[in-house]
């Protein structure tokens, strides 16, 4: 596994470069102080996963995060950082990060992380996927409060655009035939929609 560690702290870098070479089957093959610097070396030597903090000069971690996982998706980044700020969260994992860690883990968890990323897990610390988790909610009641909708009709809406026929639905919200389509016909009403497939397409485009 071939690691790339980004960081602006020198000593944070070559501590890490040490830990994980010491590693039988981990490769560090380049450490940067900013997230430009690390789309350069990316390009250069492809490596599986890139170590990466947040605020950095020149080039932050969330826009690295997004540069490096549009121009190298086979790239999987995951975030180490100090900053447990619940926007650092959102737009990293939005952006594409694949783990987001807090800098005091210790030496075995990050060897561990880098682990499970390279064999496809997304790796949350716990207070990060607190974080996240509640964010998530309150994402949800924003967008609930925005379009006038109920709790029920949310989750109708969600098993319309997973797909869900009205029966799928009635059976996974305990609910008969006839009270999905009411929740469907209401919901095209005040999304000002013409048919399923339009719901269907609404919630993936605009809230999944």
């Amino acid at each position: 596994m071939k690691v790339l560690i980004v960081d602006d702290d020198a000593l944070i870098r070559d501590s890490l470069k040490i830990l994980i070479g010491m590693e039988a089957d981990m490769e560090v093959v380049g450490t940067a102080p900013n997230a430009q610097e690390a789309l350069e070396l990316c390009g250069r030597h492809q490596p599986d996963i890139v170590l990466m903090d947040i605020r950095m000069p020149v080039m932050d971690g969330v826009l690295g995060t997004k540069l490096i996982r549009s121009q190298f998706s086979n790239i999987k980044v995951i975030i180490l950082t100090t900053f447990k700020d619940d926007e650092y969260i959102k737009e990293a994992i939005k952006n594409g990060a694949t783990g987001y860690m807090l800098k005091n883990q210790s030496s075995d968890s990050i060897i561990e992380s880098l682990r499970a990323v390279h064999k496809g897990s997304v790796v949350l610390e716990r207070e990060v996927a607190e974080s996240l988790t509640s964010m998530l909610k309150d994402d949800k009641k924003k967008q609930q409060k925005k379009l006038d909708i109920t709790e029920r009709e949310w989750d109708v809406l969600k098993l319309v655009g997973e797909g869900l026929a009205n029966k799928e639905i009635a059976d996974k919200l305990y609910l008969s035939e006839g009270t999905v389509r009411n929740y469907v016909t209401t919901l095209l009403e005040k999304l000002s929609l013409r048919d399923r497939t339009q719901l269907a397409i609404y919630y993936v485009k605009n809230l999944e």
